[in-house]
């Protein structure tokens, strides 16, 4: 009996102590936690922020890449918490449910705006509200302030306009000023600027207004060369210019008529040559041809206004055409008797006499004359010399004629057309005399006279005087012109500019 209770005790002892084995093991069982930290809306890493737990493990902090780790937690269900002064504190539930279980969990912490105020409202300082006369290129200026001396501002601007729905919308401006470019004449602007700190909402400026220059009535149009293509400048007699077209496109050979209110130009369009109208300033461009210009050198093109600015004449190789302003009309006017083809022409202010300049496929074997507008030849003023010729241009009273001619004879081979001695004269068609006054305003050897208009009163030549290498700088001048056509003088008008116009 005695052997049978210890043999009992000994079974009773032994599965007291395995039970307790058991609890151990179970409260020894352990996982971790790992996670990262960042701001909500950016994901940007946020260092040193608190990471504790409920019930109590450790206390860690995140490094400087957001992240962090709490190892050996027992399993169960916890409460983890982040807090960093500045930030609104996040909780989120944990469950380690297995041995050695790593949990992963994302703490996405916003900034505490109870600790953080919002800038002040923009004050718009230039233009100032309602500025009229502003020019086309205006810098807009303004000002904002933030309690909080740390917070990096952030600025954008919103423009329209009262001609169009075109809206203009500027982002992220870290500078309290823009720089407008491009605007239209005689357009009312309307700005507004917010700033926000990354923390609270932007905050409004209010609304301010300025309206630009009115068009100005400019007589001077000349063309420059920009990324490879011709665009067209217009200018004052001070020398106050803007650009007419857009750099895009590439536009020459402006001719402006006060009677349309139109400046009328060649542009390139799919390979082809066509006329085109602007505005005065440039808005509105119109194609007015169907059929193209059309000749051996589409640089060396011209073509001519009706006086009343109702009709224009151009050229397509051997035939010359007229048509409307607005596109339609397109007639037939005269086609060569040889085949050779016009390259230029003009139409004398009272409507009865047309100039042109024709030549073969190489642009030489030139040929200037006079005809009516029924075709029968008037004046032959250039023909049988060998080299370039052009720039035909009557004066306003149709007695005389302006042209250009390369008095050396060059004839270049290459397709290039050069000239090494052009000079302008002028023809009168009455006493059949040629004067030569790039040489009575001692014209720089060396270079070439090209491209000669009248102004308005015949008092002066305007015209492009170059180097004869074919490669420098081209420059608008002008020669004042007196009775006798003698000792004139020039002066420079514009630098880099070509094809001048003058009204």
């Amino acid at each position: 009996m005695k052997t049978l209770i210890k043999i009992l005790s000994i079974f009773i002892l032994t599965f007291c102590l395995f039970s307790c084995d058991e609890d151990l093991i179970e409260q020894t069982q352990t996982g971790s936690l790992k996670g990262k930290v960042v701001k909500r809306g950016t994901n940007v890493p946020i260092s040193n922020v608190k990471i504790f737990t409920a019930p109590t493990t450790q206390t860690v902090f995140s490094g400087t890449d957001g992240t962090f780790e709490i190892a050996a937690m027992p399993v169960g269900n916890y409460s983890v918490k982040a807090e960093l002064s500045g930030y609104v504190t996040n909780f989120q539930g944990v469950n380690i449910q297995n041995q050695n279980q790593v949990v992963t969990v994302v703490f996405e912490m916003d900034d505490d705006e109870s600790l953080n105020s919002p800038p002040s409202a923009p004050q718009l300082l230039s233009p100032v509200d309602n500025a009229v006369n502003q020019p086309l290129n205006v810098e807009l200026t303004w000002t904002a302030t933030d309690p909080d001396t740390a917070d990096v501002l952030r600025y954008s601007l919103t423009i329209k306009n009262n001609l169009d729905t075109q809206v203009v919308q500027v982002n992220d401006l870290a500078a309290n000023h823009y720089s407008l470019s491009n605007l239209k004449f005689g357009v009312s602007y309307f700005w507004q600027v917010s700033v926000s700190d990354g923390i609270h909402p932007p905050v409004l400026s209010s609304v301010s207004k300025f309206t630009t220059n009115t068009v100005p009535a400019n007589r001077y149009h000349y063309v420059q060369k920009q990324n490879g293509n011709f665009v067209i400048m217009s200018s004052d007699e001070q020398g106050n210019s803007f650009q007419l077209t857009n750099s895009s496109y590439n536009s020459w050979r402006p001719r402006k008529n006060n009677n349309a209110g139109l400046i009328a130009f060649l542009r390139t369009e799919g390979g082809s040559t066509h006329i085109y109208t602007a505005n005065p300033d440039g808005s509105n461009p119109f194609k007015v041809t169907s059929v193209p210009t059309a000749g051996f050198n589409n640089y060396e093109m011209d073509f001519a206004w009706s006086t009343n600015g109702q009709e224009i004449i151009y050229s397509n190789f051997n035939k010359l055409y007229r048509i409307n302003k607005d596109g339609s009309g397109l007639n037939l006017v005269y086609t060569t008797p040889d085949g050779s083809m016009i390259s230029e022409c003009d139409w004398s202010y009272d409507g009865n006499k047309i100039a042109l300049k024709t030549n073969d496929y190489s642009g030489y074997s030139t040929k200037i004359y006079i005809i009516d507008m029924t075709g029968s030849i008037l004046k032959t003023v250039l023909s049988g010399t060998a080299g370039a010729a052009g720039g035909l241009n009557f004066s306003v009273d149709g007695q005389m004629l302006v042209f250009t001619r390369d008095v050396a004879g060059y004839q270049d081979g290459s397709g290039n057309y050069r000239q090494l001695d052009s000079r302008i004269f002028i023809y009168h068609l009455i006493s059949d005399t040629v004067y030569d006054i790039s040489e009575e305003s001692e014209k720089p050897f060396g270079t070439n006279d090209l491209d000669p208009r009248f102004s308005p009163n015949n008092a002066q030549v305007i015209f492009t005087n170059t180097s004869n290498d074919n490669i420098s700088q081209k420059n608008v001048m002008v020669i004042d012109l007196n009775s006798t056509m003698t000792d004139l003088s020039r002066e420079s008008l514009f630098s880099n500019g070509e094809m001048p116009d003058y009204e």
